[in-house]
């Protein structure tokens, strides 16, 4: 396993059997120094005292925050992103600020948006219009703080109504937001555990899009586990991740076997992200 790969936690797939404020000192007790999340709480606007008290367990943890997701609604109802919906789309404005914020003050530089569900009886183009208007303000946000905006196609055998599931559907709204906004911010996060679900030849992703790359998520296919639960050979996929010049993180989103602690045997200890990563 190369030593440029870097990796980090997803305390809101992992370490679910402990209170989100304890999560972040478990990460590091298990050796990682980074983590992300997807969005932490109830609403799209958390009080101040919410927001504190998160910042506070990292902080006392030692552990940094490199990931983190726009409000995507209510994820266990089904929800998978509120910027293409009409209904929802003053609910992501409302966020788009707080997040971008919050990273921020997390040193946090990447924040991914859920495209969101089809709508029953509305026209996918307005919705596309609707997605690309509102991620192009997320990329905004995003580069006052310094950060990026995540793009992720999603299986839809898992979730059969969400917009984007190819790599190539992803790439397109990226490209699109982009030439949109002239900032060149928006970035593909590739979840091989979704690609792989679809079909999709992951060789073949890596090596035509691996400069779009933004963030790479894993758990391995089928069952989405840890790896050496399923079929992918992820010595292969981290090699042509380096090959192809990748330098970014690898966020370990699976659901553990058993305790998430002991899910990381496959890991060695020093590759738990670390020092001096920027």
């Amino acid at each position: 396993m190369s030593a440029a790969l870097r990796f980090d936690v997803n305390l809101s797939i992992l370490f679910t059997e402990l209170p989100l404020l304890d999560r972040p000192q478990a990460a590091a007790d298990a050796g990682f120094a980074e983590a992300e999340l997807w969005w932490p709480f109830a609403g799209p606007t958390p009080d101040d005292a919410e927001l504190d008290a998160l910042e506070r367990a990292f902080g006392d943890a030692g552990v940094r925050l490199v990931g983190l997701n726009f409000d995507a609604g209510d994820m266990p109802a089904g929800d998978r992103g509120l910027l293409s919906r009409p209904a929802d789309s003053d609910r992501f404005r409302a966020n788009i600020d707080v997040a971008a914020g919050f990273a921020a003050r997390m040193g946090c530089r990447a924040l991914n948006a859920l495209y969101g569900n089809r709508v029953d009886g509305l026209d996918p183009k307005a919705q596309s219009e609707l997605a690309l208007e509102n991620l192009a303000l997320a990329a905004q946000a995003a580069h006052r703080e310094g950060a990026v905006v995540l793009v992720e196609a999603v299986n839809t055998v898992e979730n059969p109504r969400y917009q984007l599931d190819s790599a190539k559907a992803a790439v397109d709204v990226v490209d699109a937001v982009n030439a949109a906004t002239g900032l060149g911010n928006a970035k593909f996060l590739c979840d091989l555990y979704h690609l792989a679900v679809m079909g999709e030849d992951l060789p073949a992703v890596i090596a035509a899009y691996a400069d779009r790359f933004g963030h790479v998520q894993i758990a391995d296919s089928p069952g989405r586990g840890q790896p050496g639960t399923g079929d992918l050979d992820f010595d292969d996929l981290f090699g042509r991740l380096t090959d192809a010049g990748y330098g970014g993180r690898i966020g370990l989103e699976y659901k553990p076997a058993g305790p998430s602690a002991d899910s990381f045997g496959w890991l060695p200890r020093d590759r738990r992200s670390g020092e001096g990563n920027a």
